[in-house]
């Protein structure tokens, strides 16, 4: 098997060597087409409007195949199908009004965070509002970064399990300090990223308990500027983006470093397919980093999801989520 394995390559080399087989050629990336979404609401005189979003942070996929849309408004989390048709907000949780802010250079100890939070009139409506991830059970998460929480709920926002200390941030094994996001290993496990005022991933038990947590800030190997968003393959590896480094690094699942993808830009949103591919902001990447597709224009974004149909939805600060079609 092994010797006629080697025949079947050398024979496809020199092929390739005498251009006489498009195998030795890279794949044709799969394109996208931006389309309206969603479809539009419908006034008191029957009239079609837009939707008004505010700032949308995140998108998800629920176990349905619906689209959730967290974002920064009176009714956060509203569900929508594929195609845009408006179905319910979905309650459950309260959204906390203090606002991320940055803290200017000048203001900042030294080695400490360049981000805080500012609560009370100075906020805004649920502007704790940061991510939402559904996980294999069907089961929604939802990151509160002001509140310092992740909360695991039912698919109509039942609470079923807390992690962190709602309004008390810290940096121990039960409390936050402003986190950005959540993803789930294969065997279940939990983590966060912790976050705009810390430095760390923090991994969990499926059942809620602390495991161990990895991180401190700074520019080398295994440092965070700022652990923004996490994603996690089949066989456990942990992406996160290091957002004010404006790098992917990759770690193992107890937090060993592997490598990171550098120059990538300050993204703030990461996705992993079902078929192993990482959403980075607009463009798609391999598991080692490499480009497999992208969408059209300047996408960036702040939330990813991919619908059962591969369409690809971002959310975007400015209020709006955008929706891209593969083109077959």
């Amino acid at each position: 098997m092994h010797k006629h394995r080697i025949q079947q390559l050398a024979h496809a080399i020199l092929l390739c060597c005498l251009g006489m087989t498009s195998a030795c050629m890279p794949p044709a990336q799969q394109t996208y087409r931006e389309v309206p979404w969603p479809l539009p609401a419908t006034t008191d005189a029957g009239t079609p409007s837009p939707w008004h979003f505010g700032e949308v942070v995140a998108v998800a996929t629920s176990a349905q195949g619906t689209i959730l849309v967290f974002h920064r408004g009176a009714l956060p989390i509203m569900e929508f199908d594929v195609s845009g048709d408006f179905i319910r907000s979905v309650g459950g949780v309260s959204i906390s009004g203090g606002k991320v802010t940055a803290v200017a250079p000048e203001n900042r100890a030294p080695g400490a965070s360049g981000y805080t939070a500012v609560y009370g009139p100075a906020g805004c409506y649920s502007c704790g509002a940061h991510s939402i991830r559904v996980d294999e059970s069907g089961h929604v998460w939802i990151v509160d970064a002001t509140a310092h929480a992740v909360y695991k709920t039912d698919s109509d926002g039942n609470v079923l399990m807390q992690l962190g200390e709602v309004g008390v941030s810290g940096t121990d094994e039960s409390h936050f300090n402003l986190p950005t996001d959540v993803a789930f290993g294969p065997d279940g496990t939990i983590y966060v990223s912790d976050g705009y005022a810390s430095a760390r991933i923090v991994k969990y038990s499926n059942e809620g308990g602390f495991l161990l947590e990895w991180g401190s800030r700074g520019t080398g190997p295994g440092e965070f500027g700022l652990p923004h968003n996490l994603a996690v393959d089949g066989e456990g590896r942990v992406y996160v983006t290091d957002r004010d480094n404006q790098r992917i690094q990759v770690f193992d699942s107890n937090g060993e470093f592997l490598e990171e993808w550098e120059g990538v830009g300050g993204i703030s949103t990461l996705y992993m397919t079902a078929e192993q591919g990482i959403w980075a902001g607009g463009v798609l990447r391999s598991l080692d980093g490499t480009v497999a597709a992208s969408l059209p224009g300047d996408v960036g974004g702040h939330g990813t999801t991919v619908a059962p149909d591969g369409s690809v939805f971002i959310a975007q600060l400015s209020g709006v989520v955008q929706k891209f079609e593969p083109i077959q």
